[in-house]
């Protein structure tokens, strides 16, 4: 396994050269010396040519790529390990037209990968919560004021889904984060989510009445953000707010446009830079590579 701390791209592509140093760091870190057959946890494993491996009881044939988001891929490993490197070492992340330039891959190419990375970064997303964690809702979509005359959509403004996707977001101060795409800010939404992921803690939250329910089940405190109350003592919504104004950021500046079918696996990238901040980008780029069996095809991709 690689133990070298390499802290820039440059070290990368001299750590992992060659198509085999990928290989012999995958292995490492998915089996650790023990192979084991995706097809048959249970199944003993014969050693083939190459790289290849051949499960007993299905008789079948993988290798360290199979059934892992670099499965049945014609680029090559050190073009997604370079690709893996920039997304979670940019603290907005990185365009598709920008990591086409980068690794010399078509831009299709290039937002495919960026995808399929992103659907391993739920991995961060489903953390328990306690102590203090604050709870907000933001949302997601082009303002009416920026649009041409023909696009403006009717009553639209303020928290109507119309135009725009609402996103629900809890953070343990001081420790993690999750954020969800929802259908809508509603009550029965916002307390399920939270009963969900939130145990035993004191909850902060503004004035929005879909937080009503919740004082039923945790310790709830409440900013009036109406009357321009944002702290009082150590009740405020300023932590999960500061992640908002990174995901947009990050969706104004760099992506410009995220549809509602995709915008999960956008924010799901955001939470896992910001839960593995404390991480080294060594440490960080392992821990994708350690979660890497969520493979998603092109056809679940656009239709799924």
């Amino acid at each position: 396994m690689i133990t070298k701390e390499f802290k820039s791209v440059l070290e990368l592509f001299e750590v992992f050269s060659t198509e085999q140093a990928c290989i012999d760091h995958l292995e490492q870190l998915r089996w650790n010396g023990n192979v084991v057959s995706p097809f048959d946890s249970t199944s003993k494993v014969y050693k083939c040519k190459g790289n290849k491996y051949r499960c007993k009881n299905t008789g079948k044939y993988f290798n360290v790529k199979t059934n892992t988001l670099f499965d049945n891929s014609n680029v090559p490993l050190k073009k997604w390990f370079a690709a893996i490197w920039l997304v979670i070492c940019h603290k907005k992340g990185v365009s598709s037209l920008q990591l086409s330039r980068d690794i010399d891959v078509t831009q299709k190419t290039a937002w495919f990968m960026l995808q399929r990375i992103r659907n391993c970064f739920g991995i961060e997303n489903n953390n328990n919560l306690t102590n203090t964690v604050e709870l907000d809702e933001t949302y997601v979509g082009g303002k009416n004021k920026n649009r041409h005359a023909d696009k403006k959509v009717e009553f639209s403004q303020g928290r109507s889904t119309k135009d725009k996707t609402p996103v629900f977001g809890m953070v343990e101060r001081e420790g993690k984060l999750n954020a969800k795409v929802v259908k809508d800010t509603t009550c029965e939404t916002l307390t399920r989510e939270t009963v969900r992921y939130v145990k035993d803690a004191l909850v902060c939250t503004d004035e929005w009445w879909g937080y009503n329910s919740i004082k039923k089940l945790f310790k709830h405190s409440i900013v009036n953000h109406k009357c321009k109350e944002y702290v009082r003592g150590d009740i405020y919504t300023n932590t999960i707010e500061g992640f908002w104004s990174l995901l947009k950021r990050g969706i104004i500046g760099i992506y410009h446009f995220t549809s509602k079918q995709h915008l999960q696996r956008y924010v799901d990238e955001f939470v896992f830079r910001y839960n593995t901040r404390n991480y080294s980008e060594c440490g960080r780029f392992n821990l994708l590579l350690q979660n890497t069996e969520h493979r998603l095809t092109y056809k679940e991709l656009i239709y799924g």
